[in-house]
């Protein structure tokens, strides 16, 4: 199997791992803004530390690497921002649902930004994946009319913006490991410790600016989000690693795998049964991602 599905494998283990300690262990007190400082806050020492351990020899940088860095990281917070003001509008399910194009979104930024596009083969591979991902979730009910004013929500607008920030974070993440020598894991850790540092900078004076108080409040739920932050590394790191290996689209696309291990874990730790209908979407993620693999 090649190494970036490894990888890809490894980062939806990881990112479930963080959804189910969300749940878990909910970071009460803190705003949408502070939970998601917590991720970055809780992950950046340990790569900080542990980087110049792992790569001695510090690779050089291409001219390109920070304005990547930069771009990626920003439009990761932006994303994120979009996904919390997605819960808050009336018709969120509507945006949610538009959000999970982000996979095709991300072939769009990919051939924009870096020239990179997918084979005929992996983008139909991917509309099945997409199909799959789409019956899996829970259909969107329409409220406060018609379809056509529902399409020019806000919702939708929050929905689709997200899905361009994902897909603009990931490919600019791939452009910034390719801006660094070495092997493809130094290279993840590398374009990680640069991304944290603009995540840290940037959301935390933000919240020193408009949330005063909020940095000190996510300092002291760190018994909490500490375990949070862990899983966000683990899977920060496999994604990076991933991405410095393949195109960001066929990445994301076996990343949809996230979806059939967050319903298996609703079986196994909350004894939920799987419908038809679930499993039918899971045989199309599935069939979706054998033949990426058999494609690329």
């Amino acid at each position: 199997m090649e190494t970036w599905i490894l990888f890809s494998l490894g980062a939806v283990v990881f990112q479930t791992a963080r959804f189910m300690l969300q749940k878990v262990l909910a970071t009460g007190g803190l705003s949408a803004g502070g939970a998601t400082f917590a991720r970055f806050l809780f992950s950046a020492p340990i790569v900080w530390v542990a980087a110049p351990f792992l790569v001695p020899d510090w690779p050089s940088l291409g001219p390109l690497f920070w304005p990547y860095a930069i771009a990626g990281g920003i439009s990761q917070i932006m994303a994120t921002v979009c996904v919390v003001l997605l819960f808050q509008t009336r018709n969120f399910a509507v945006g949610i649902t538009l959000k999970k194009t982000e996979v095709l979104l991300t072939v769009l930024v990919g051939i924009v930004i870096l020239g990179e596009g997918v084979s005929l083969a992996g983008l139909l591979s991917m509309i099945v994946g997409l199909t799959g991902v789409l019956i899996l979730s829970d259909p969107p009910k329409v409220e406060g009319g018609r379809w056509t004013d529902i399409l020019m929500s806000r919702a939708v607008v929050l929905g689709l913006v997200s899905g361009v920030f994902f897909g603009i974070s990931a490919v600019t993440y791939r452009g910034a490991t390719l801006e660094v020598a070495g092997e493809a894991w130094s290279r993840a850790l590398v374009t990680l410790s640069g991304v944290l540092l603009v995540q840290i900078v940037s959301l935390g004076g933000w919240l020193l600016w408009r949330e005063p108080g909020e940095v000190s409040r996510v300092a002291k739920a760190w018994k909490r989000a500490g375990w949070i932050g862990l899983a966000s590394l683990g899977g920060s790191f496999c994604w990076f690693s991933a991405f410095a290996l393949e195109n960001a689209g066929y990445v994301f696309a076996v990343g949809q795998l996230e979806v059939i291990l967050s319903l298996l874990a609703s079986v196994i730790f909350f004894h939920e049964t799987v419908s038809r209908r679930e499993g039918l979407g899971i045989a199309l993620i599935t069939l979706s991602v054998v033949a990426l693999v058999a494609v690329t």
